[in-house]
């Protein structure tokens, strides 16, 4: 079969690699429709994260087709229609009846002091091979591997997969309620999904986002966006915004990738913090006094400098976390199943492409060509199943 194999920073290939077989009872085997591609992958595409080696298979959003399944799984059938989210998880641990799938007991990753494991990561989150492949083996699919209707396109439902969770996790975190004003840093595609979500609770949103393609699609959807390369102080512009008050929620949906800044290049030339969290320090600035941040941005390693005492004095209140996918399945599916496409996913996915264009697509989104937000892989040809 093919993946997509990374071969070394900033590079990838498309190879020819054994395909995955049953190994465990719960297991299911699963011909992918569609797979997507994740600023979580660019980190390991620049490898800003260790622990990948040569050949690994990438991704970690999927959806598609049970071929096969192990003798111990109930909850599917071959020839169900699956979405495969990024968590590995078991479904039974204290950790997963809380809901909290990506700190799986099970699965977590003790050796590195790691939650879960995930798919398509690295050896600190399990290693397990990724899903921008023909053929994916899912691990305990009774829990893992979510039935969705065969007939909604495959395009849509592989948002199910980590974006759309993702972005409502955050936005349940911010905890949204009508009339608030939430400040979304990043219009990449877990802040145009976050936005979309924050404002169908009734809030107001402003956007903050350097790519024009980024700001004019979330502007659609009723974003007042700010270009942070033409504005001299971003937290200061959205306390204008807010009659001088601050937003009431903001979401980072940026993390490690924001970088390019005044200010950054000052904090790094000084050693006050290292690149590329930027969008956290405004965060802190923009949030009003007893507002809350929402951190759905992946930081990778301490952040120096962090201004604790000002989070403290503003009574600010801090909400993280890698997504627990499984627990939003319930609140998201019908709004991907619905044909009226109430989140309008249609003017989300930019880019539907083979497999086989994935050096090209990772190069493309990276470097924020095209007005690249969301980049779903699909299989050439059409993938078929035997009952």
């Amino acid at each position: 079969m093919r993946a997509v194999t990374w071969d070394g920073r900033q590079d990838v290939d498309v190879s020819d690699v054994p395909e995955p077989r049953i190994e465990a009872p719960t297991d299911a085997i699963v011909e992918v429709t569609a797979s997507g591609l994740c600023g979580s992958d660019l980190h390991l595409y620049r490898h800003l994260i260790p622990g990948l080696d040569r050949g690994d298979i990438l991704g970690h959003e999927a959806t598609g087709v049970v071929r096969e399944t192990g003798p111990d799984v109930h909850s599917v059938q071959v020839g169900d229609t699956v979405v495969v989210p990024f968590n590995v998880a078991c479904g039974t641990c204290a950790m997963c009846r809380q809901g909290l799938e990506s700190q799986c007991q099970t699965t977590q990753n003790t050796e590195f002091h790691r939650g879960g494991s995930l798919f398509g990561y690295t050896e600190q989150y399990g290693h397990v091979p990724g899903c921008q492949a023909d053929v994916i083996r899912v691990p305990f699919a009774n829990h893992t591997a979510t039935p969705i209707h065969a007939e909604t396109p495959a395009y849509r439902a592989v948002l199910l997969a980590d974006v759309l969770p993702t972005a409502w996790q955050g936005v349940a975190y911010a905890d949204v309620s009508p009339g608030m004003t939430v400040a979304v840093f990043g219009l990449g595609p877990i802040g145009q999904m976050a936005s979309r979500l924050a404002a169908r609770q009734g809030a107001s949103v402003i956007g903050v986002e350097p790519v024009a393609e980024r700001r004019a699609m979330a502007e659609r959807h009723g974003v007042t966006t700010i270009d942070p390369d033409t504005t001299d102080d971003v937290p200061a512009a959205i306390v204008d915004l807010t009659n001088g008050l601050g937003a009431d929620r903001v979401i980072d949906a940026v993390g490690m990738e924001a970088e390019g800044s005044a200010m950054d290049s000052v904090l790094q030339a000084t050693k006050l913090q290292p690149s590329r969290v930027i969008a956290l320090r405004h965060a802190i600035d923009a949030v009003r006094r007893g507002g809350t941040i929402s951190i759905l941005g992946v930081y990778a390693g301490p952040v120096q400098a962090f201004p604790l005492d000002q989070l403290f004095d503003k009574q600010v209140a801090l909400h993280m976390g890698q997504a627990n996918v499984m627990r939003w399945m319930t609140d998201l599916i019908p709004l991907v199943e619905d044909p009226a496409d109430p989140l309008d996913l249609d003017d989300f996915v930019t880019h539907r492409l083979p497999l086989e264009s994935a050096p090209y697509a990772y190069d493309m989104f990276q470097n924020k060509r095209q007005g690249a937000v969301k980049v779903v892989f699909e299989p050439t040809p059409p993938v078929t199943v035997s009952a």
